[in-house]
């Protein structure tokens, strides 16, 4: 039976052998003077630079060199040099034994050093115990005992023997994370979590019924929700128990939790089992309640969006009926200015010439067609049987909190849930109403009368959801719905970081200093612009009065680039979609990053795992790549997805895509690799995703999602989310420039005009990045002014006001604590951008960000206009993420590119693998495309740069993408380029 080990051979390899590379080898072992007349002691050839060798193990990795063991070449090399003598001497090193162990003994005096003894296993045991007490990763324990024993000039002994006490370390610390968990849990607490996980006489157990919800925003499926909410409350497990142990070690279980089966949970010891029940009733209490809310929230959108277009309906049916109407009136009006004219008696020729009657009946209609509200809420209202099938269970099964005491809003939901818990259709007398907005005044109080028992009940609803949105109110057990200063750093941190400068933003922390830096830069752009366009030397600019027009650019790819195009891809060898990710996984390691949930360890079954992440990227799934592939199974892809495939693996693995993509040299050719773009791509949703998907009319009357993804300008995706249709882009734009793991550094970002809002220019500048968007409707946005605009007479028609130095004065600190605490990472920005824009009044800080979102949106517009290169270069990468959309859309072909998944996880892994594959794609296509641009050089055609710019790596008609998957090679990975097809070009006439 193999030896269990905690080391992937690459982790091994990384943390106990040498380094092969030449810089790193050159930086470890050149050896001192000392080191030189210690080695030069030795008579042989043979025993100075094996003497050399053992010198440099001992010094690092920290190790003794093995019998037989081979070091790698650049390390031979590079100490024959030094020492005078030959790498192949090597071979004949320590050909007697004792030789070996002579020098390691002389070598451990020289350097300081002692050998691995047993109160070091116990001093190991102790340390790996307390690393492991926050991952289970092996690597990190293994690593941190190395470094240690390097510190304390101990000889580091053979990686079994810190293996095994690393797994001895790891289950102690998962035995004590266990303990933790389920201290104090009473026989009658056990006894719930332990029935969660028996089938019973029906074969199902709670633990599957209480994961299976539908999130289809019905009232029906709000109920299930809440239903399986209060079978967790029920359990009584305090979501405090989670403290007890490292979050870390916490996330591993609760990991487990959600993946792991209540027949493996049966086999497990008692301790693991009721802990990871523990950890499954805290993560799904915060699941349900959050999954709940959005449920309410999105039915609550749904009402409007219906009780909009039956509006819609109503104004043109009262369209045409007012044509008649008026008519009639028309006739009224001209017979009594006749009747006056002739002085005949009006009221007789109303009755000859129209008819009291028809009269009568025209009035009516008029006044049918002015008692409505011209806001649509009575619409709303008429909604009230829908808001009434969820609003008792709502308010009977949530708590909900303000900042304010005695919080009119919440006093209302106390009102409404004591009327339906008491089974009443009467209102209280007293009720509060002050919460009410004016324009709901007018339908809660019809007439100004008493209060309308049904517009309150849809008001409260209404009001609420907009609290909850804004994080005015929040709820007790939610995490998606919290109050707004739960999401930022606290106040304390933040003064620290920002007395001690480590606020790590990209403006001074004084609002004074920044103030006058921006205002000097706004005085200058503007006086630069004006003197050009006085002079009319603004190109394909032009300003008159309050117009601005600016000219489209001209195409700027040549003939030439598209011929050079055709020639290169007719060069790239053909190649199966399996067998290219086999080879990029070979160049990147990308397949390494999907660890497995629990241990950490890379996925040992790599066609699985492939077969898994092309069934979500080509919209398969997993049943239909199991038919379509060869010797895959579907309980394999099934075991595979749940323990390997997630959001943070498939961050990682796009991340090592990306490192190696923006490495290669072709890419600098297309780009300096700062620069990027988002935009969100429309994909339809049916059957059993059409439940959850948002419609949005720009997309046409089907709903669907938005796979929302960045690009660099070396075509690289990295970074992509699901959001909903009808959802702004713009909240989500700072998301990817953040929240990559790759080694990219972004400096300038560009959208299209859905991305193009104050707060984003005004969040972009507080962290950094130069947000550069195409801005359609340029001539209906106005600029700012920080000063006085008499200068610029030309500029000022264009100029909409003054921007608002108070407003960000006074709330300068409260604005950098909200930039530095998105920069941290305790928050995302499109979390905080939507809370924001949730408040019914401007929240403070919004309205600061707003106001250096003029700023610098004004800035941004006087470079536009003065500065064509700017709009080329903005043009130019959003063309680029446009093109990665085609190649992403004929990846995505399976069900013609409709997502079917009714959960928002298989969702957002539909995305995440699609984004994946279509860098795989763009990696491969590069590095063959490299090798073409070299095929032609090498034959005396001449490629130049300027145009091979315009030479896109996003083609893929090269690439088998349908068809049988094929993984009988995966374990063969190509030692070799695949030859190019020079054959076929040549053939070419």
């Amino acid at each position: 039976m193999p030896t269990k080990t905690i080391l992937s051979p690459g982790q091994r390899a990384a943390i106990f052998d040498p380094p092969g590379d030449r810089n790193t080898v050159e930086r470890f072992y050149t050896l001192g003077a000392d080191d030189l007349i210690q080695v030069c002691r030795r008579r042989r050839g043979a025993n100075r630079i094996g003497y050399a060798v053992q010198l440099c193990y001992l010094r690092y990795p920290g190790r003794a060199l093995f019998p037989s063991e081979q070091p790698p070449r650049e390390m031979l090399d590079l100490l024959a040099t030094q020492i005078g003598g030959s790498a192949e001497e090597f071979a004949r090193y320590a050909e007697r034994a004792p030789t070996l162990r002579e020098h390691r003994a002389e070598l451990e005096t020289y350097l300081g050093l002692r050998p691995f003894e047993r109160p070091d296993l116990r001093a190991m045991l102790a340390l790996g115990i307390e690393v492991a007490t926050s991952t289970d990763r092996g690597e990190p324990i293994v690593a941190t005992m190395v470094e240690r024993l390097r510190h304390a000039r101990v000889v580091v002994p053979a990686a079994s023997t810190l293996e095994r006490l690393a797994l001895i370390a790891r289950a102690q610390a998962r035995r004590v994370a266990h303990k933790g968990l389920i201290r104090d849990l009473t026989p009658e607490q056990e006894a719930a979590l332990m029935y969660l996980i028996d089938p019973g006489e029906q074969g199902r157990t709670g633990l599957g019924w209480i994961r299976e919800w539908s999130e289809a925003p019905t009232a029906a499926n709000f109920k299930a929700v809440v239903e399986r909410l209060d079978r967790v409350r029920s359990l009584e497990v305090e979501p405090e128990r989670a403290r007890r142990i490292h979050a870390a070690r916490y996330a591993v279980i609760a990991r487990v939790a959600g993946i792991v089966t209540a027949q493996a949970l049966r086999r497990m010891e008692r301790r693991r089992r009721l802990a990871t029940l523990v950890a499954f009733a805290i993560e799904l209490e915060a699941a349900l309640t959050d999954a709940a809310l959005l449920m309410v929230e999105k039915m609550v959108g749904s009402l409007l969006r219906r009780a909009d277009r039956t509006r819609s309906e109503r104004l043109l049916g009262e369209a045409r009926l007012l044509k008649d109407t008026a008519r009639v009136h028309a006739r009224l009006g001209r017979l009594l200015i006749e009747a006056r004219a002739s002085g005949r008696d009006p009221l007789r020729a109303i009755d000859d010439r129209i008819g009291w009657e028809l009269l009568e009946r025209s009035v009516r209609f008029a006044e049918e067609l002015t008692r409505g509200s011209e806001d649509g809420l009575e619409e709303v209202v008429q909604r009230y049987p829908e808001v009434r099938r969820f609003a008792p269970t709502l308010f009977n099964a949530f708590t909900f909190r303000a900042a304010r005491p005695g919080d009119p809003l919440l006093g209302a939901v106390d009102a409404l849930r004591r009327m339906y818990r008491d089974g009443r259709s009467v209102l209280p007398k007293r009720v509060p109403t002050t919460f009410l907005r004016p324009r709901w005044r007018k339908v809660v109080f019809p007439g100004g009368g008493e209060v309308d028992r049904r517009a309150y009940e849809v008001a409260v609803i209404i009001h609420l959801r907009e609290r909850l949105a804004s994080g005015g109110v929040w709820v007790d057990g939610s995490r998606a719905y919290r109050t707004l200063d739960d999401y930022l750093l606290p106040e304390a941190a933040y003064v620290a970081m920002r007395d001690e400068g480590g606020l790590d933003l990209a403006v001074p922390s004084s609002f004074a200093d920044w103030h006058t830096e921006r205002r000097a830069a706004a005085v200058r752009r503007m006086s630069e612009v004006e003197r050009a366009a006085a002079a009319g030397e603004l190109f394909d600019v032009v300003i008159a009065g309050d117009e601005l027009t600016v000219s489209p650019l001209r195409r700027a790819v040549p003939d030439e680039a598209d011929e050079l195009k055709i020639r290169l891809y007719a060069l790239l060898p053909r190649v199966r979609v399996t067998d290219l990710l086999v080879e990029v996984a070979a160049w990147s390691g990308f397949a390494d990053a999907f660890v497995h949930a629990r241990s950490g360890e890379p996925a040992s079954d790599q066609a699985a795992l492939m077969g898994t992440i092309l069934a979500d990227a080509t919209n398969l799934g997993l049943g239909r790549m199991a038919e379509s592939s060869r010797g895959l199974t579907l309980s394999r892809l099934r075991w595979t997805a749940e323990w390997h495939v997630r959001d943070e693996t498939y961050l990682s693995a796009l991340a090592s895509l990306v490192d190696t993509h923006n490495a290669h040299p072709l890419g600098r050719v297309w780009g300096s690799g700062e620069l990027s773009s988002s935009d969100g791509q429309f994909f339809r949703a049916g059957g059993r995703g059409e439940a959850r998907a948002d419609l949005n009319a720009r997309y046409g009357s089907e709903p669907g999602v938005l796979f929302y993804t960045h690009v660099t300008d070396r075509f690289t995706p990295f970074h992509t989310k699901v959001i909903a249709a009808n959802a702004g882009e713009a909240a989500h734009v700072i998301d990817g420039l953040l929240d990559h793991e790759s080694e990219l550094v972004i400096r300038e970002h560009a959208t299209d005009t859905a991305g193009a809002v104050d707060h984003v220019f005004g969040l972009c500048h507080l962290l950094g990045f130069r947000f550069a968007p195409r801005i359609r409707d340029l001539n209906e946005r106005r600029l700012y002014g920080l000063a006085a605009l008499d200068p610029w007479p030309t500029l000022r028609p264009l100029v909409a006001g003054p921007v608002n130095i108070r407003a960000i004065e006074e709330n300068w600190d409260e604005t950098l604590r909200l930039a530095a605490s998105i920069k941290a990472g305790t928050v995302s920005a499109s979390a905080m951008l939507k809370k924001l824009a949730g408040y019914p009044r401007q929240n403070p800080v919004a309205r600061a960000l707003r106001e250096i979102g003029r700023v610098e949106r004004t800035l941004f517009m006087l470079d536009w206009l003065d500065d064509p290169e700017q709009r080329r270069r903005t043009g130019s990468i959003l063309n680029k993420g446009e093109a990665r959309n085609a190649l992403a859309r004929a990846i995505f072909f399976n069900r013609l590119g409709e997502l079917r998944d009714r959960t928002f996880e298989n969702q957002r892994h539909r995305a995440s693998g699609l984004t994946l594959v279509t860098a795989a794609v763009a990696l491969w296509n590069t590095v063959y495309l490299e090798r073409a641009v070299e095929h032609l050089r090498s034959t005396g055609a001449k490629v130049p740069d300027e145009l091979l710019a315009h030479v896109a790596p996003l083609g893929w008609e090269h690439v088998g993408l349908t068809g049988d998957y094929l993984w009988s090679e995966i374990d063969r990975p190509r030692g070799r380029f695949r030859p190019l097809r020079t054959a076929a070009v040549e053939r070419r006439p």
